[in-house]
């Protein structure tokens, strides 16, 4: 059998769907459990936006369309980001549309490092694992910059001053955040262009993908800041605003990189789902009630869950300013009931009171001296973080006796 490549063999992984076969796994033998693991709205997609898709299908919309997307659907999308971030000047012809937002993460990397140049990408940590995967696959140097819960999950602008080398060729900011649900504040990003500006030869991947999903504030993008606009790379997409993961379309902007990415996704997936798009140019144009209603929803679990939690011993929970995960601070209740980390509380958790949660280690390394944590996603009923919350507390209360 021939080997395959050492970059294929260490290629990284998304956990939250390696907990999800878990999960699977233990409900095939009858076991009762309640997942708080995968990140996607538990709502259908809007009733207009799949009356959309039946029309494309019926309409014979069922060909290739141009890599960059539909004509409408980028027109659409550059209205509707420039509306969301200040007005900014975004033309259908910077907007690339795409098979989920997930690909211009490696496509930003491609298209601003080299590959084995010792090219450097700052990246979060905790962040969204592809981050880090993506950037080893491509043959850049990762360097994460770490989240501190003081700062409610943002970085100290001062520890990106000195990260930054003559070799960081791009910056990922993600906000609002997956998995902390942290957000970064207007304060927080000037302070992060005051330091790029010194630095002209790094770009900014501004990974949006949850913006109609921040709760604190009018959402607001580094893009909008002075000198900004240019070297940023503003993604964002369907699947979060209007329950449309499976759909697969997200779309991205830059002026510079936008026949670039045209070309990467010519070399890779030709262009995203026709129907797709055109489900897309409803959800985007048309009413915004059911997307409204989620917002709501997943506001309303929020605060439920942050309190339920914060009642648990040994848990305490931020209360996260968007997207809709929490990250509670497990640390005093591994103590009470003598686990290493969290990741042995989560396994055991899952298989002794069927509550599936991902570990912290599942995002990148531990940030030295910020204990461990848990990401749920809130996505789910409120019955079910009842449920879950209140199964989490009995397991750890008796855990704890066991202990004493």
């Amino acid at each position: 059998m021939p080997d395959i490549s050492r970059r294929a063999r260490n290629l990284g992984t998304e956990n939250a769907f390696v907990v999800l076969a878990e999960v699977n796994a233990l409900a095939r033998q009858g076991k009762d459990i309640i997942s708080f693991c995968i990140g996607q709205p538990d709502f259908p997609a809007p009733e207009n936006v799949q009356e959309a898709a039946i029309r494309a299908i019926k309409g014979g919309k069922h060909g290739y369309t141009p890599s960059a997307g539909i004509d409408e659907l980028r027109a659409a999308a550059a209205k509707y980001m420039a509306g969301m971030r200040g007005g900014l000047p975004i033309r259908p012809e910077d907007v690339v549309v795409g098979a989920g937002a997930k690909p211009f993460i490696a496509y930003a990397i491609l298209s601003t490092t080299d590959y084995g140049a010792g090219d450097e990408v700052i990246y979060p940590n905790p962040g969204f694992p592809i981050y880090e995967s993506q950037i080893l696959a491509n043959g850049a140097q990762p360097v994460p910059i770490h989240l501190h819960e003081a700062r409610d999950f943002a970085f100290d602008p001062a520890e990106l001053e000195r990260l930054i080398t003559p070799t960081t060729k791009l910056l990922i900011l993600n906000t609002p955040h997956n998995p902390t649900g942290g957000t970064l504040s207007r304060r927080d990003l000037e302070a992060i262009a005051a330091i790029l500006r010194k630095h002209p030869q790094v770009w900014v991947y501004a990974d949006e993908i949850y913006s109609r999903l921040s709760y604190a504030a009018e959402f607001f993008s580094i893009a909008q800041l002075p000198g900004m606009y240019e070297r940023t790379i503003i993604s964002d997409g369907a699947s979060k605003t209007w329950a449309m993961t499976g759909w697969r379309i997200g779309f991205t902007s830059n002026p510079a990189l936008a026949p670039v990415f045209t070309r990467w996704i010519t070399n890779t997936e030709s262009c995203a789902s026709q129907i797709s798009q055109w489900a897309a140019l409803e959800a985007i144009t048309g009413p915004q009630d059911a997307a409204a209603r989620m917002r709501a929803s997943f506001l309303e679990r929020r605060d439920l869950i942050v309190g339920l939690l914060n009642g648990v011993p040994g848990v305490t929970c931020r209360n996260p300013g968007g997207a809709f995960y929490v990250w509670p601070n497990v640390t005093e209740a591994c103590k009470q009931i003598g686990v290493a980390d969290s990741e042995e509380f989560r396994k055991r958790l899952l298989n002794e009171a069927g509550v599936a949660v991902l570990a912290d280690i599942h995002f990148g390394t531990r940030v030295p001296g910020e204990g461990q944590h848990l990401r749920f996603s809130y996505a789910a009923s409120k019955q079910a973080i009842e449920q879950g919350v209140a199964r989490m507390a009995e397991f750890i209360a008796k855990n704890t006796r066991k202990a004493a």
